[in-house]
């Protein structure tokens, strides 16, 4: 089940998860939290969904058809994670990926404060992992270093943190799992091309979305991240050239692939 915004552009948000979850052989639920006023530039206006009509939606499949996992990504309102929180009570076991979705890469907002504090002190805790880039682990673990703003997530209750790479710069991307209790690991990831900053549109809803999609299909945290990571370099090589803003991950190409 994916609860995310809709990106008129079709780059991000919830067609990226619908994409890549369909391309990893699983079904999609897609349960729309926001829509955006959004091109492959930036986000520039957003508003959220009736909580309460997300509380519908959740329930009614819920009744109809069993669900794997749970990915988020921009969840439109604090009222709608507490909306979540209350699901998540009565379905414990599902596995929870979160992608912490806070701003578009060229800087406009998707959470004010009150949806970011909700994320930090109450739904983080639920997830199985947490994947935020370079900048939202900057912001939300209020450290400027990866490994003490993963490690202080952790400490308010965080499972594990996937710390992501791509919004870094090299000719390599690394990925950090930080785990509770210290444990890490590390993956190591040719860099695509992209825009002037080598970013595309979509790819960390891309990630979190394939991850999720493994993890229903059976796959332990670990090896559905190796399948993530794998599946978004496929669709990164192939990117198509959407807009006038970044390139866009080609997930349709990815999935014919072995």
């Amino acid at each position: 089940m994916i609860l995310s915004g809709l990106d008129p552009s079709g780059g991000a948000g919830i067609q990226a998860d619908i994409q890549t979850v369909t391309a990893l052989g699983a079904h999609p639920l897609p349960v729309l939290t926001c829509l955006t006023v959004q091109d492959t530039r930036n986000v520039y206006n957003a508003t959220a969904m009736d909580p309460g009509f997300v509380a519908e939606q959740l329930a009614c499949l819920a009744a109809d058809t069993p669900i794997h996992a749970i990915k988020t990504g921009a969840l439109g309102s604090s009222a709608i994670v507490e909306v979540l929180l209350a699901f998540l009570d009565d379905h414990p076991d599902i596995p929870l990926i979160v992608d912490p979705v806070i701003k578009a890469a060229g800087g406009g907002d998707l959470a004010d404060d009150a949806l970011i504090e909700t994320m930090r002190d109450k739904l983080f805790a639920r997830a199985e992992t947490v994947t935020p880039n370079g900048i939202e682990l900057a912001t939300l673990g209020r450290q400027s270093k990866p490994e003490a703003a993963a490690n202080a997530l952790i400490a308010r209750g965080c499972h594990s943190v996937l710390a992501t790479g791509g919004h870094g710069a090299g000719d390599t991307i690394v990925n950090i799992l930080f785990k509770s209790g210290g444990t890490r690991r590390e993956w190591s990831i040719a860099r695509a091309g992209g825009d002037y900053r080598g970013e595309f549109h979509g790819t960390g809803c891309t990630l979190a979305a394939a991850i999720a999609a493994g993890r229903a299909s059976g796959l332990d945290l670990e090896a559905a991240i190796e399948q993530a990571q794998d599946f978004v370099s496929q669709a990164v090589s192939s990117a198509l050239e959407v807009g006038k803003g970044q390139p866009v991950p080609d997930r349709c190409n990815a999935m014919a692939r072995p």
